[in-house]
């Protein structure tokens, strides 16, 4: 196999993260009229007073496809605008 082939062949896990960013980041839809990540930064942005392990879990779960997204995103770029030496 030649380079010129594996530079071809590119992973759609941007995809995936944007998906579930969409679907799990943004849920629940419409109960509230908000995201429910959203509700959970403005609790911790407001100094977290009552958060119980459980609304940290929540954070976490529904912070994590933004997450995973953001980070495939500045890698990408990375290696785009940054290649590595030959």
């Amino acid at each position: 196999m030649n380079s010129n082939s594996k530079k071809a062949v590119k992973p759609g896990y941007i995809k995936h993260y944007f998906l579930a960013s969409l679907t799990l980041g943004l849920a629940p839809w419409g109960i509230s009229g908000e995201p429910h990540i959203i509700g959970k930064i403005r609790w911790i942005w407001g100094g977290a007073v009552g958060m119980q392990p459980l609304d940290w879990f929540d954070f976490v779960l529904h912070g994590a496809p933004w997450a995973l997204l953001i980070g495939a995103i500045l890698w990408e770029g990375k290696k785009k605008f940054f290649p590595a030496a030959k």
